[in-house]
C-alpha cells in the first residue's frame, strides 16, 4: 500500500507537466463551497432534514449496539464477531464524518457551505480511509468464514486473536495510506474551475472536475484507486464464499447448513450493498457523470446503507439476538439458560 501512495503522487506530477492549461490560469481556491442541496426550496430541505435525522440517530444506535455487544458479551468473543464489531465501529466513524455536515447543510441559507482547503482535504481523506478500510475489512471477514468452514480443524490455530488484530491493523493502514496518497495528489493539482463543489461533501469526483490538467490521466488515477479498493477485495470475497458454499452443500447436517447459509447470506448482502454503491459511484469516467445525480445517490449510501448493516446482522443472526436478549432481558438463571440455548 505504501507503493500505491507513491504512485498516486507520481501520477499527480505527470498531470502537472502534461497540462494543456496556461499556467496563468492555475490557482488554488482560498476556500471550497459545498453546494449540497442549497438550490432546493427551503421547505423541501427542512423536510429532508426531519426525515434523515432519525435515520442518522438510528444508524448510530444500531452500530454502537453491535460494538457494545461484541465487547461485553463473552459468547461473541470470536473472530467473526470481532470483525463484525470492527465493521460497525468503522460505520460509526463513517457516519460521523459525513452525515452531520450534510444535515447542517440542509439548514444553512442558500449559497452553500464554505470550508477551507484543509477541511475539504481532511473530509475527503477520512472518507477514503474509512471506505477503503471497510472494503478491506469485508475481505478479512470473508477470509475468516473461509477458514472456519473450509478448514474447521485448523481454524482455532490459524485465526488467533493476534492474527485478528493484525488483519484489522492492515485494513486500517491500507485504507489510510491509499487515502493519504490519493488526497495529497488531488489537492496538489491546480484548480482553474473555481471552488464550487457540487456535492454534499468534498467527494473525489466533485473536486476532480474543478482541477486543470490531463483529464484522462486524472480518470486513470481514480480508476486505479477503484481497482485497489473495489475490484481486488470483491474478487477475493466472491472466491472465498464460492468455496464456502461448495463445502456447505457437500457436508454437514440440515441445521449446520442452515446456520452457515444464514451467516454467508448476511455477509454477502452487506458486501453487495457496499461494493454495489461504491462501484456505481466511482467506477465511471468523469465525463459521463452527472454531479446532480451523484448527490441524490449519496443520500442512499450516506443515510440508508449504513442503517441496513446492523439491521441485517441483528435480524438474521441468532447469536447477536441472544446477546441482545442477555443484555436487556430478565436477569434470572432460567432466562440466561434459555438465551444460551437459543
Amino acid at each position: 500500500m505504501a507503493h500505491c501512495a507513491e504512485d498516486f503522487v507520481d501520477l499527480n506530477l505527470k498531470v502537472l507537466t502534461m497540462s494543456h492549461w496556461p499556467a496563468s490560469n492555475w490557482s488554488a481556491p482560498w476556500e471550497f463551497v459545498i453546494l449540497g442541496f442549497s438550490g432546493w426550496p427551503p421547505e423541501l430541505r427542512a423536510l429532508l432534514f426531519a426525515l434523515l435525522l432519525p435515520l442518522y440517530l438510528a444508524t448510530l444506535m444500531g452500530n454502537l449496539l453491535i460494538v457494545g455487544l461484541a465487547v461485553v458479551d463473552a459468547a461473541l468473543h470470536t473472530p467473526m464477531y470481532f470483525f463484525l464489531g470492527a465493521l460497525s465501529a468503522v460505520e460509526v466513524a463513517y457516519t460521523l464524518v459525513l452525515t452531520p455536515p450534510m444535515l447542517a447543510g440542509f439548514l444553512l441559507p442558500p449559497g452553500g457551505q464554505a470550508v477551507g482547503p484543509s477541511t475539504c482535504a481532511t473530509q475527503m481523506g477520512l472518507f477514503v480511509a474509512l471506505g477503503g478500510s471497510e472494503c478491506l475489512l469485508l475481505a478479512a471477514m470473508a477470509l475468516d468464514r473461509y477458514l472456519a468452514i473450509c478448514h474447521p480443524l485448523y481454524y482455532p490455530q490459524l485465526m488467533t486473536a493476534g492474527l485478528c488484530w493484525c488483519l484489522l491493523a492492515c485494513c486500517g493502514l491500507g485504507g489510510s495510506l491509499l487515502a493519504l496518497g490519493l488526497t495529497t495528489a488531488i489537492f496538489q493539482l491546480p484548480f482553474c474551475h473555481g471552488g464550487l463543489v457540487n456535492h454534499v461533501f468534498c467527494d473525489l469526483p466533485a473536486v476532480l472536475v474543478l482541477a486543470c490538467g490531463n483529464r484522462d490521466l486524472q480518470e486513470r488515477t481514480l480508476l486505479a484507486a477503484c481497482l485497489l479498493l473495489l475490484v481486488l477485495p470483491l474478487a477475493l470475497i466472491l472466491l472465498s464464499y464460492t468455496r464456502v458454499l461448495v463445502v456447505i452443500l457437500g457436508v454437514g447436517g440440515a441445521v449446520g447448513r442452515r446456520k452457515a447459509f444464514s451467516t454467508v447470506a448476511s455477509h454477502l448482502t452487506v458486501a453487495v450493498l457496499h461494493y454495489g454503491c461504491a462501484t456505481a459511484m466511482y467506477a465511471r469516467p468523469l465525463r459521463s457523470r452527472s454531479l446532480e445525480e451523484d448527490k441524490l445517490v449519496s443520500l442512499i449510501y450516506i443515510n440508508l446503507t449504513p442503517l441496513l448493516y446492523p439491521a441485517i446482522y441483528t435480524l438474521r443472526n441468532r447469536d447477536v439476538q441472544g446477546a441482545l436478549w442477555r443484555a436487556v432481558g430478565p436477569r434470572t438463571p432460567g432466562a440466561a439458560h434459555q438465551a444460551d440455548v437459543t
